[in-house]
């Protein structure tokens, strides 16, 4: 299978190829050329063990691989996971499910695609006996998630940069106290936009690039919204047949990684109801799938800091399809927006997608509501999913974080401060990181210095 650049203008690229280059060239995303179609799959998959379901689904997208090695790559990366279902459903009620996405190594849904990222990135430094740097940015989840993938992995290092100070102490902790040798932990001044923008500034350096063989691994990865599709897929299955036509996802959210991949995975024929995007209080994406009109403001720090985003890189995945996979428009749109921070769309069709927003005023009080009422903790993420659920569906609500990694605004709210030992151990160690402007010559001076080169 071929991959191809929402914008157009990069030359067709190998499964593995579109992984390792991250970013394409011409600054899209990368995209399936066709979205196969899983419908007539179905049955069989269903009672697949976790790891088995992945391959299953991966292979028809990593034909490159040999399906030996595949499997083999698929099986390592499931083996941290400490629920022996990996991604169980928990029932909370008639009408309501949870999907527990935070059974991974660092306790967040981001384990689910970088664990496999990781390996991906391992198989392909053994293979081509080259080394390879990854970037990265994140808002909270995806740079520890991200660091655990690759931690000594041999001919890598990874280059995690972070807003100082907008990240959740534990999530901090869980970046810069691995003490290993090749993560870079890189505090950054400013939001999780700005430290977007110069990841996509420096990847966009193609001598850069090819000389250090930079990868990304946010969600502009391809890899990561197509490993993301499995859980979706599991879930879907392990519900029961006279359910599944009528429920729905309902998904926190800010880059808009999360719900595209449920998303592309109804596009390949599985009959999902639709999705429900569940933003915190910056909630450009609420605001679009309500109005039409995709427009930045300022980013507000939150009880739910994953999701404080304004610049959703996924949306040009969805735009790309939405506007008939025609990549001059694409082009157009991505230049309109970025010229005035804004665009509003004609007759915009917002598919299966309904939206909600949660403000920090309102999370306490869900959290504390959902434990009353179920006797179940949530992290201030996954609150924000349980604003105006829909009673006459089947809500499945994805749990994106273990509450232990905000501990105060449990305790905030229900006087219990759950914990973890894989973070009580990080509290004793020493935090390493490098702060630097939210610049990218700055930043590319750093990543020079410090790359894995063979």
């Amino acid at each position: 299978m071929r991959y191809l650049s929402t914008r157009g203008q990069t030359p067709p690229l190998g499964f593995s190829d579109a992984v390792a280059t991250g970013l394409a060239p011409d600054g899209g995303l990368f995209l399936p050329e066709k979205l196969p179609d899983v419908s007539g799959q179905l049955k069989r998959w269903e009672g697949l063990g976790y790891a088995d379901l992945c391959f299953e689904f991966m292979r028809l997208f990593a034909t490159d691989i040999p399906a030996p090695t595949l499997r083999a790559i698929v099986a390592k990366s499931y083996t941290a996971f400490s629920h022996p279902d990996i991604a169980p459903l928990k029932k909370l009620g008639p009408q309501l499910q949870v999907l527990e996405l935070f059974h991974g190594p660092t306790l967040a849904f981001k384990d689910f695609a970088l664990q496999l990222l990781g390996n991906l990135y391992e198989h392909q430094c053994q293979e081509r006996g080259q080394s390879i740097n990854v970037l990265g940015a994140t808002s909270g989840d995806t740079g520890a998630a991200a660091i655990y993938g690759l931690l000594g992995k041999p001919g890598t290092a990874i280059f995690i940069l972070y807003p100082d100070g907008r990240v959740s102490p534990l999530q901090e902790r869980q970046m810069a106290c691995t003490g290993a040798a090749n993560v870079f932990a890189l505090a950054v001044d400013g939001t999780f936009d700005d430290a977007q923008a110069v990841l996509k500034e420096i990847l966009g350096d193609q001598e850069l690039r090819l000389r250090l063989r930079l990868s990304a691994v946010n969600s502009i990865n391809l890899a990561r919204v197509l490993a993301q599709c499995v859980y979706y897929l599991y879930a879907w299955l392990k519900l029961p047949a006279t359910e599944r036509s009528n429920a729905e996802f309902v998904v926190p959210t800010g880059n808009f990684g999360n719900v595209l991949a449920g998303w592309m995975l109804q596009q390949m024929g599985v009959p999902i109801r639709g999705f429900k995007i569940a933003t915190n209080q910056n909630d450009i994406l609420y605001r679009l799938f309500t109005t039409g009109e995709y427009r930045v403001k300022d980013v507000a720090p939150s009880l739910a800091p994953s999701m404080d985003i304004q610049v959703a890189s996924n949306f040009e995945r969805f735009l790309y399809y939405s506007v008939g996979r025609d990549p001059a428009r694409v082009r157009g749109i991505m230049a309109e927006f970025k010229a005035t921070g804004a665009y509003r769309f004609d007759g915009w069709d917002r598919g299966t997608f309904t939206a909600s927003h949660c403000t920090d005023a309102e999370i306490p009080g869900i959290i504390a509501r959902v434990h009353h009422e179920h006797g179940y903790i949530v992290d201030p993420h996954t609150a924000c999913a349980f604003k105006d659920l829909s009673p006459d569906r089947l809500s499945v609500v994805l749990a994106t974080a273990s509450p232990a990694k905000f501990p105060e605004t449990i305790r905030a709210a229900i006087g219990v401060e759950p914990t973890d030992p894989s973070l009580e151990a990080l509290k004793s160690r020493p935090v390493i990181k490098y702060r630097l402007p939210a610049n990218a010559t700055a930043i590319r001076a750093f990543i020079e210095a410090h790359a894995v080169r063979a």
